[in-house]
């Protein structure tokens, strides 16, 4: 019930982020769902963000709820509000949508925009022009983390412990040459390299295709990200992926990694991660994004151990598994398991909206 009212939320244009979906259903557990006002106010506290969604959030309420709610008022029953569930769809614009809801003041029309229905639908469940059309949505993802210091300095304009010499002199000489004011500097900031691992198993197969869009997004849309996908070898593609045409860049992937849809041993593949690139230079400090649904074909002890290679350098590790969704899921997996204890957010991909959730994740930052 929670999970079904959020998306009426989000159909009618307000945010509902699955953390406070999450915890309305906790409120619900709680407070059950006999009383309307205990509802109403266990989804107003958690769910609501901003002051202007009230209104819309009454509307919805009043549709899903009030109609389903054991109290209702016999009067509102002889005269039941009519509900009207309308998809907007961009190429058609004759306006008959609206002409079937009549001027009838007891009609209530939500309209679904196509967009919205795009952004929670599964990827395994998307056709060939649905996944062409995700690419614009998943090119407003904003994939940034926190700044890490820089070892070099830039001007600050607080009092610091180190004097910028050349600064000062350069404001002495308005002023006759006496330091009135002296300047000083301060470590910079940078962003900190993003690296994206994509498993191209065969189990992965429904997925890999939209999330390597997500992946082209990353690497065209920020700087310092390095992007690879694993199978029985591991194939880096940055340089593929670098133009902002998507179709060119899909291409050029895709004629890259050779062994689409093989079978995948992670624990091997995130060794020669780590010898060549990780370990080396590359994951420190980073943040490592790991889409994978966990199936391994190798053995859990060495996916195991390079999970712990890689967790003494990176900043964090993110495992993005597209079956997490699922109801009843648990990381039972051999690979999945082995490689949980090492993971510092654990999150769903199977859709655009679980991908923004993603991208919230990597912004919100923090440290082990």
């Amino acid at each position: 019930m929670a999970v079904a009212f959020a998306r009426i939320l989000r159909a009618v244009g307000v945010a509902a982020p699955t953390g406070s979906v999450l915890t309305f259903a906790e409120a619900l557990a709680l407070t059950g769902l006999e009383r309307r006002d205990a509802v109403y106010w266990a989804g107003r506290t958690t769910l609501l963000r901003r002051p202007e969604d009230r209104d819309l959030y009454d509307r919805a309420f009043a549709v899903f709820w009030e109609q389903r709610h054991a109290n209702v008022d016999p009067d509102a029953m002889e005269s039941p509000t009519t509900v009207t569930l309308a998809v907007d769809d961009d190429d058609n614009d004759d306006g008959d949508g609206d002409a079937q809801a009549g001027d009838d003041s007891d009609t209530i029309t939500l309209r679904f925009s196509a967009v919205e229905v795009l952004r929670e639908k599964d990827f395994a469940e998307y056709t060939d022009s649905e996944l062409v059309e995700c690419q614009h949505l998943m090119a407003q993802l904003r994939l940034a983390g926190p700044p890490r210091r820089s070892l070099r300095l830039q001007p600050s304009r607080s009092r610091g412990r180190r004097p910028d010499l050349r600064r000062t002199v350069r404001a002495s000489m308005a002023v006759g040459g006496e330091p009135v004011i002296p300047r000083h500097k301060e470590p910079g900031h940078r962003l900190r390299r993003l690296i994206v691992i994509l498993d191209v198993y065969g189990s992965m197969e429904p997925y890999a295709r939209a999330l390597l869009r997500f992946v082209h997004a990353a690497v065209a849309g920020r700087q310092r990200v390095e992007a690879f996908a694993l199978g029985t070898r591991l194939t880096r593609m940055t340089r593929e992926l670098t133009t902002r045409d998507p179709d060119r860049a899909l291409a050029r992937a895709a004629e890259q990694v050779v062994d689409w849809s093989g079978g995948t041993r992670l624990g091997e593949g995130l060794r020669i991660f780590n010898d060549q690139w990780g370990v080396r230079g590359m994951a420190r400090g980073a943040i490592v994004v790991i889409l994978s649904d966990g199936w391994d074909r190798g053995e859990p002890a060495v996916l195991a151990e390079q999970m712990a290679r890689l967790s003494r350098v990176a900043e964090r590790i993110v495992w993005v598994n597209p079956l997490k969704v699922t109801p009843g899921y648990a990381p039972l997996a051999r690979g999945m398991a082995a490689a949980l204890p090492y993971v510092d957010d654990f999150v769903e991909g199977h859709s655009v909206s679980a991908l923004d959730e993603l991208a919230q994740v990597i912004a919100r930052g923090g440290h082990r």
